[in-house]
């Protein structure tokens, strides 16, 4: 479950909330019956309903990198989102966007292949490049060699770039917050966890015996 309350249809009073339950739950509430078409529960929406204006933007967020003004490929485009999801171990964001580059076509070797993309052979050299951009945000917290801004100018302009860079970093957010609040396929524990010692075991001072000699 998420950690934070979700909200009932019955509570569901600004616009907002009700037209997005309206779009992805007809008219069932989403709380006491939840599931959308894509297989998702569906608790992202019912726990940013707690803030309107705050679904309000994510939703103005979805909508930007997707208006038609856009100049990116949209491929490129999901690569980071994708990339970004994984990189954070966002099983949400990166599921999620992985069917969306199925959706553009993109080949199932290159979608499997995003994990590894450094060593594998199906991307573009634009392809690599991208996902290499995508690991200095993500990965590298913004610290990008001057090598990899060259390679990305050669065959995007600024304000693709400029597109990259926010559509990337707004879906590692997203990627974060669904770990952090335990949202839709993010709610799981974690699986850094200690594993149980055998029967018997008294504890590791023959490490320190072992030094003391």
């Amino acid at each position: 479950m998420p950690r934070l309350r979700q909200v009932p249809r019955s509570e569901a009073k600004a616009d907002i909330v009700q037209k997005m339950y309206k779009l992805l739950f007809g008219d069932r509430d989403p709380v006491a019956e939840p599931g959308t078409a894509t297989g998702t529960p569906g608790d992202w929406w019912t726990v940013f309903a707690l803030a309107p204006d705050i679904l309000e933007h994510a939703v103005a967020g979805f909508g930007v990198y997707r208006h038609p003004e856009r100049k990116l490929d949209p491929v490129l485009r999901e690569l980071g989102q994708t990339r970004a999801g994984w990189v954070r171990g966002s099983q949400f964001v990166f599921s999620q966007h992985c069917k969306s580059l199925r959706g553009l076509g993109v080949s199932e070797e290159r979608i499997a292949a995003i994990p590894h993309w450094a060593v594998a052979d199906c991307y573009s050299e634009q392809e690599r490049a991208v996902l290499a951009y995508a690991d200095c945000l993500v990965y590298g917290d913004g610290r990008t060699p001057d090598a990899v801004f060259d390679k990305l100018k050669t065959f995007l302009s600024d304000l693709e770039i400029l597109e990259f860079t926010y559509i990337t970093c707004l879906y590692e957010m997203h990627a974060v917050m669904s770990r952090a609040l335990r949202l839709e396929f993010d709610d799981r524990d974690d699986p850094i966890v200690e594993v149980a010692p055998p029967a018997g075991f008294q504890g590791l001072d023959f490490l320190d015996s072992g030094r003391r000699r």
